[in-house]
């Protein structure tokens, strides 16, 4: 009787396959209520979410002669956002700034004394000036924000691409 053992050691490599490269975008929006002396009276850190017609956007202004309008302008309401538009939008205003430090765009909104008074549960970004209108590329809800007639608001969101 024969004993036979044998022992292979096969290591195969190929470039591109068996590994995933991919992009993660991370989400955050920062709020700020002042009273009208301009003293701080209530702040919020909030991870939210970024809609279908936000992936797509992003996605389209990579294009040489992108389809889609840029994000411009951010709507606070008191309700719940849905998938494309917020629950009750109360104000929408023109981002006050849009800048880019390496990996992160960041976009501010304020709202003036006057503007978007009550009780604030959401907010969204996006791609067009008028009220109630898509695209809608981020979205958040919070617990209720109470911004008086006298109160300014700003809203800070920041894209983080890893």
């Amino acid at each position: 009787m024969k004993d036979k053992s044998q022992l292979i050691d096969k290591v195969t490599m190929e470039t591109g396959k068996g590994f995933n490269e991919e992009t993660i975008l991370k989400w955050n929006m920062h709020i700020e209520l002042f009273g009208k002396n301009g003293k701080k009276k209530d702040e919020r850190f909030i991870h939210n979410t970024v809609t279908t017609a936000g992936k797509a956007g992003f996605a389209d202004q990579v294009l040489a002669s992108p389809t889609l309008a840029k994000m411009g302008w951010m709507a606070i309401g008191t309700s719940s956002p849905g998938a494309t538009l917020l629950g009750t939008e109360t104000a929408r205003v023109a981002f006050t700034s849009k800048t880019r430090s390496s990996a992160v765009v960041t976009v501010v909104g304020d709202y003036a004394a006057g503007t978007g008074t009550g009780a604030i549960t959401e907010a969204g970004t996006f791609d067009v000036v008028t009220a109630n209108t898509v695209n809608m590329w981020m979205s958040a809800s919070f617990a209720a924000i109470n911004k008086g007639a006298s109160d300014t608001l700003k809203i800070t969101w920041t894209l983080t691409t890893t």
